[in-house]
């Protein structure tokens, strides 16, 4: 697995064998970032990534985050309940000098901790067919990792139609072979 653009492009991930993290592959990244970067769903019209604050919940190797960071985002919290994801995700940070521009933290998606603060940008890729995709989101905006108006892209798999909280707007899903990608806004403001 490679990063695919920005200041670490081409740049290797380091993934593990089997199947117990299944990281996003090169060409969904490709994609989503793709349409990230050229919708006019950031602030005035800009790419959502520059200078975001992202959650890359669930993140396993890294992979979304990484490419956020690679791609002007200006900082990532990875969140796991694996140690072994998470030592994966450091080890990835470290061979990319990232370290300063993110935190790690062990934790449950569905159970999270208050942050300090909300995110600009979400992206979550739960295990397939685990049925996690809208409850951990859910769960993320009422804790406060969700700000108001917060882009949210969430990987499923191909087949699956999560239902997500009505005060999450579907803005666009795409289909790459077995994963689907749903693009969502968080219209819930918060009291």
């Amino acid at each position: 697995m490679r990063i695919v653009a920005g200041r670490h492009r081409g740049r290797l991930i380091d993934a593990p064998e089997g199947n117990d993290i299944r990281p996003t592959s090169d060409r969904v990244r490709e994609s989503v970032f793709n349409i990230l970067e050229h919708r006019d769903w950031g602030p005035g019209g800009l790419s959502v990534v520059t200078g975001a604050r992202v959650l890359d919940g669930f993140c396993g190797t890294g992979a979304l985050g990484l490419e956020a960071l690679s791609r002007g985002g200006a900082h990532v919290t990875f969140m796991d309940k694996s140690r072994v994801a998470l030592a994966l995700c450091r080890q990835n940070l470290d061979s990319l000098g990232e370290r300063s521009a993110a935190d790690v933290l062990q934790g449950d998606c569905l159970k999270p901790v208050c942050p300090a603060e909300a995110y600009g940008l979400v992206l979550l890729d739960p295990p397939y067919k685990a049925g996690l995709a809208a409850p951990a989101l859910t769960a993320l905006r009422d804790a406060g990792w969700i700000a108001p108006g917060a882009i949210c892209v969430v990987e499923t798999e191909a087949g699956t139609d999560p239902e997500f909280d009505d005060t999450f707007e579907k803005l666009d899903t795409r289909k790459y072979g077995a994963a689907k990608v749903h693009f969502l806004r968080n219209e819930h403001i918060t009291p």
